[in-house]
């Protein structure tokens, strides 16, 4: 995976799957979204992969950035069609899909824990606190 900063976006895994919610259909994005929460949710104590996470962790960020506190997703990595209002009840997804990605057995923790881990983990925090309201 090539990764260049700490960002949602700042890898290669995750600029290709915001061409995938470019190319779904406006009232498919949610379920693109919803996927990405439900495969990292699946994997239960099993290993992580690290594509599954950054997709994760991507799709958080998006559904963050129509929260109150979010921040948009300015990067020119990230989808460039409107996503439309996605649903607030995907948020509870999110949050555990975004624990999910912090417990082990997680490669994109273990990846993090070797370079700039805690930064990276706190700006994942941030997004879990907006989607969670606090």
């Amino acid at each position: 995976m090539g990764t260049w900063d700490i960002g949602p976006f700042d890898n290669d895994t995750a600029a290709d799957f915001s061409y995938r919610v470019d190319e779904a259909p406006v009232e498919k994005k949610a379920e693109v979204l919803r996927t990405s929460f439900r495969e990292v949710i699946e994997t239960g104590g099993e290993y992580l992969d690290s594509d599954l996470a950054v997709e994760a962790i991507a799709s958080a960020a998006l559904l963050a950035a129509q929260c109150p506190g979010g921040e948009p997703v300015t990067t020119s990595y990230g989808p460039k069609k409107p996503l439309g209002v996605l649903p607030e009840e995907l948020r509870p997804a999110a949050v555990e899909a975004l624990d999910r990605v912090l417990t082990e057995p997680s490669e994109l923790l273990e990846l993090w824990e070797e370079s700039d881990g805690e930064e990276w983990k706190v700006g994942v925090l941030k997004l879990r606190g907006v989607l969670v309201g606090s």
